[in-house]
């Protein structure tokens, strides 16, 4: 089970993150690019879901493309989700209080990815090729 407190640890341990605050609530951007942020959800999003309104906290996490939240939400339905306000956005949703710890740093570490300019993610991951800058 996790929370905003891991979620800031796990961001912050990765190069030039910055934390702000987006509508309110906690965002963690690299180079001004938002790569996770606090998403509480509307009542247009609890009935999307079908549920009852919990409070219980959420995050939105960039992904690459389409095709990976699709991949995410499949592997990890009891953690990961979508809304129909997310909808062809490569974003996936997440609840903390479901999630594992290892899964939300993997997913904080490639949504970081997908958001760094290149020439960071080498300087962080030199054993890994991001391709040309």
């Amino acid at each position: 089970m996790a929370d905003l407190d891991d979620v800031q640890r796990l961001a912050a341990a990765l190069p030039e993150v910055s934390e702000s605050t987006s509508y309110g609530h906690r965002a963690w951007s690299v180079h001004g690019k938002a790569f996770v942020w606090e998403r509480p959800l509307r009542r247009s999003d609890w009935q999307s879901l079908d549920l009852e309104p919990t409070g219980a906290p959420v995050l939105g996490v960039r992904v690459p493309d389409l095709a990976d939240k699709d991949a995410l939400i499949a592997e990890n339905p009891e953690s990961c989700f979508t809304t129909p306000h997310f909808d062809g956005h490569p974003a996936v949703l997440v609840w903390l209080d479901r999630v594992g710890e290892d899964l939300l740093a993997e997913m904080i570490t490639d949504a970081w990815r997908v958001r760094a300019p290149k020439r960071l993610i080498r300087a962080a991951f030199p054993d890994e090729n991001p391709g040309p800058s």
